[in-house]
């Protein structure tokens, strides 16, 4: 195996975990930033006020978008295998 197949296997990897993180994070991001600003104009500082939701919404998330993830993961894997089976 070349450097340069080596490099791109390592950047399917990050872009693969990328694809994964994404849209986990850019919900939380949001949340995060609503309750915020919902505390700011409250002043309401409760701890788990901004950990709730966002468990909740992760959770959704990953009910609604899950199987996508899991296609996508196993779509990467299989096609390592059949690389690593080449070699």
């Amino acid at each position: 195996m070349t450097q340069g197949e080596v490099m791109a296997v390592f950047q399917e990897a990050m872009l693969v975990t990328f694809q994964l993180a994404g849209p986990l994070l850019l919900v939380s991001i949001v949340i995060g930033l609503v309750i915020a600003i919902f505390q700011a104009a409250t002043q309401i500082h409760e701890q788990t006020l901004t950990f709730v939701p966002k468990i909740l919404a992760i959770g959704l998330l990953l009910v609604v978008a899950g199987s996508w993830m899991i296609t996508l993961l196993g779509d990467f894997i299989n096609r390592l295998f059949a690389m690593m089976a080449g070699l």
